[in-house]
């Protein structure tokens, strides 16, 4: 079955970086977008970043565009997130997520991991 672990959450210092990875199986991971989501203490989901299937294309949120950077090595069948410049608001548990259409950006989500957090303070 479709299993996503994501790896590499902890806590981190204001203005420092992390490198999130997220382990994919049980699907061809080269013929799907992939996508970070986020939810911070107390509140809702919150899309952070998005890339397609050759990784060539990426998108991320105003709010954490020119700090974070989104990856895929499909050989390796994993997906990265690099979090540089963290700020407090970025604490949250981190999700990656599968899209559900094949080769396409198609805007539903079927597969989520069990989530990493990011604790970032002083």
């Amino acid at each position: 079955q479709v299993q996503l672990v994501e790896s590499g959450g902890g806590l981190v210092q204001p203005g420092g970086s992390l490198r999130l990875s997220c382990a994919a199986s049980g699907f061809t991971f080269s013929n799907y977008w992939m996508y970070w989501v986020r939810q911070a203490p107390g509140k809702g989901l919150e899309w952070v970043s998005a890339i397609n299937t050759g990784g060539g294309k990426t998108y991320y949120a105003d709010s954490v565009k020119g700090r974070f950077t989104i990856s895929r090595d499909n050989a390796k069948n994993t997906l990265y997130l690099q979090m540089n410049s963290l700020k407090s608001e970025d604490t949250a548990v981190y999700y990656c997520a599968k899209d559900l259409t094949l080769s396409e950006a198609g805007g539903a989500l079927d597969a989520w991991g069990q989530g990493t957090l990011v604790t970032v303070s002083s």
